[in-house]
């Protein structure tokens, strides 16, 4: 048997990344070998990954060195940055987390053209500021300018990936199932002790997926090859409306659960850390959910992970873990 292909995983012990560790691991016989990039090669997770056999490298976007190091010899790279990553004070004062964002995925760009890396997956999202100029939506500017900061430095951040002429497929994500269980977006009770799911999404469809199906879906990209370099991929498990969120978790828990559409300006005006940034997300996905569902296409996502988890199955499996009160 041919020598396999060295895939460095960034993140490799986050949710993204180790959805692709995972997926690599289960398929021993399969073209690819894992490198995991972590911080913490001593972590649980990173021992874990060694334990099964992942080749596990120290390796952090903030030192462009160790990461030059970690794509040395390899084929391709799975490429995420994590915009709510803590910060020190010291940090917050450099830069910001969009800044650091740009600044961390152009390195990746760049040492990926200069290890002659055959294919990237490069974990991205739309920049939301020419679809909201198109919508002619009232959308207010956060630091540096964006929208919608962790969206729209992602898209920014493709144009180092083109310029460079990395062999790139763009992989478009959305919001994790996740979020229902430790992001507080699921159903809370009320006064009255009623379900609501409350949510800024007005009638709109939405798109959704299982973190775990992220990686699992950059596999069958990197499986595929060429046949991808230079094309975007948007993924998704399900598209919904608020209410069929709502009976979706009516099923899962035995207990009915009512859909309560808010408005992003109350979100804003709840006042929590990063509201404004989640109400912008929100208005995004409901003012542009043509475009952000029709790039999400559930039957390519399928072919490249027919594992690819359905939100009413991830519920069955994971309602328990989503807080009520």
């Amino acid at each position: 048997m041919s020598e396999k292909k060295i895939i460095a995983v960034v993140g490799a012990t986050g949710a993204q990344g180790g959805g692709l560790a995972r997926a690599i691991l289960a398929d021993p016989d399969g073209p690819f070998a894992l490198r995991a990039l972590t911080r913490n090669p001593g972590s649980p997770a990173a021992r874990e990954l060694a334990a099964r056999g992942a080749e596990v490298v120290e390796a952090d976007l903030d030192d462009e060195s160790s990461v030059r190091k970690a794509f040395d010899g390899a084929h391709g790279a799975f490429v995420v940055t994590n915009f709510w990553a803590p910060r020190t004070p010291e940090e917050e004062a450099g830069s910001t987390r969009a800044e650091r964002e740009v600044r961390q995925a152009s390195t990746a760009a760049r040492v990926a053209k200069d290890a002659g890396l055959r294919h990237v997956v490069w974990s991205t999202l739309e920049d939301t500021r020419p679809h909201f100029a198109r919508l002619g939506s009232d959308v207010p500017d956060l630091p540096g300018g964006y929208k919608v900061p962790h969206f729209d430095a992602k898209g920014e951040a493709n144009a180092v990936f083109t310029a460079l002429g990395v062999p790139t497929t763009f992989l478009q994500t959305t919001f994790y199932y996740e979020a229902f269980a430790g992001g507080g977006q699921g159903p809370r009770r009320d006064e009255r002790g009623r379900l609501v799911l409350t949510l800024p999404m007005a009638d709109a469809r939405m798109a959704l997926i299982a973190a775990e199906d992220i990686g699992r879906t950059a596999l069958g990209i990197f499986r595929r090859g060429e046949e991808f370099v230079g094309r975007t991929v948007g993924v998704a498990g399900t598209h919904a409306t608020g209410v069929e969120l709502a009976a979706a978790f009516t099923a899962a828990l035995g207990e009915e659960v009512v859909y309560r559409p808010a408005t992003p300006d109350e979100v804003r005006a709840a006042g929590y850390p990063g509201a404004e940034e989640i109400a912008a997300t929100f208005q995004f996905f409901a003012e542009a959910s043509e475009y952000f569902t029709g790039a999400r296409d559930l039957d390519l996502v399928r072919e490249l992970n027919p594992d690819l988890v359905p939100l009413d199955a991830w519920l069955a499996e994971h309602a328990h873990e989503v807080p009520l009160g």
